[in-house]
């Protein structure tokens, strides 16, 4: 568990002005560190631990590099990848140095099927470290019927071990304040203490279905949690639908009266997960804004009117 909160004391955490980090170290749909800085624009002043329970590629946390954190998601190769970057990162290194190697000792599609089919059969930290890597447009998609990865390979050029290796260097001083567990968000929700800052980036309802978690997830749920987290004195950010097609269409998701006191929207530029299906078009009409929804008053910027 989480370091008590340290809101009421002076040593509580300050949001520093964030100079955007933007070296990828996995590749997850939904991915929000090419414009994490304008979300945590939006955070509180002063905090105590920073809970981030759909944590997927870390982006947010990475470009916040808090000194205190939690981070959590339900699915556990996903955490399993986090966890490895926590505690031993040369394992990590060589999970990718293994998999890169010998996907390009033979022939690249046969290959990326064979390990894509071993981590259907059972799914790895290992393994999905590199499909994210190298599926087309890093859109780890998962079939309804059966809950399988499909993603086909990439056009693109898989990053080398020595690069990847460089990554990891990046990224493990960042991360280096946070635990990580495989938690339900409920169960992330209820370490929060009063002070504590949760940002929630849940799978989108107009745009995730397709993704792992997103056919049963429910907003209500969610809402219940913020409600209470709230009541707590817990701090809370909501990234959720905002507008597609160049803000033409407004995703008109009902909230719950005044259960947040701020909204915000945050341009985010073209729809990868859009671009996967619609293979490969240039999506100029796919733009996409995000809401951020705050249960308290953002200290910079302006609600949107």
């Amino acid at each position: 568990m989480h370091q008590p909160s340290l809101f009421s004391d002076l040593n509580a955490l300050e949001t520093p002005p964030v100079t955007p980090f933007k070296t990828q170290l996995i590749k997850w749909v939904g991915n929000k560190q090419r414009y994490a800085d304008q979300i945590i624009a939006h955070f509180p002043p002063a905090y105590g631990t920073y809970l981030e329970p759909f944590l997927g590629s870390g982006g947010v946390m990475a470009n916040l590099a808090p000194p205190r954190a939690l981070g959590s998601d339900v699915y556990g190769p996903l955490m399993e990848i986090w966890q490895c970057l926590a505690d031993d990162p040369d394992r990590l290194i060589a999970w990718y140095d293994d998999r890169w190697s010998w996907f390009h000792a033979g022939d690249r599609h046969d290959r990326y099927n064979t390990i894509r089919a071993r981590f259907n059969a059972a799914p790895t930290g290992a393994d999905l470290l590199f499909l994210c890597r190298a599926c087309y447009g890093g859109v780890v998609r998962f079939r309804k019927k059966d809950g399988l990865m499909s993603t086909p390979l990439g056009v693109h050029p898989v990053i080398k071990p020595e690069k990847f290796a460089r990554r990891v260097a990046l990224w493990q001083p960042r991360m280096a304040g946070a635990q990580f567990e495989r938690l339900d968000y409920l169960d992330a929700f209820a370490r929060a203490l009063p002070g504590d800052l949760i940002y929630c980036d849940p799978p989108y309802s107009h745009s995730q279905s397709i993704l792992y978690g997103a056919q049963s997830f429910r907003l209500e749920t969610l809402f219940a949690a913020i409600a209470d987290a709230r009541a707590r004195g817990v701090f809370v950010a909501l990234s959720i639908d905002g507008t597609k097609k160049s803000g033409d269409t407004y995703c008109n998701i009902p909230l719950p009266e005044g259960l947040f006191v701020e909204e915000h929207f945050v341009n985010i530029g073209r729809s990868m997960l859009r671009r996967f299906q619609m293979d490969g078009q240039t999506l100029e009409d796919e733009i996409v804004r995000d809401r951020l929804l705050l249960t308290y008053a953002s200290p910079r910027g302006t609600p949107k009117p």
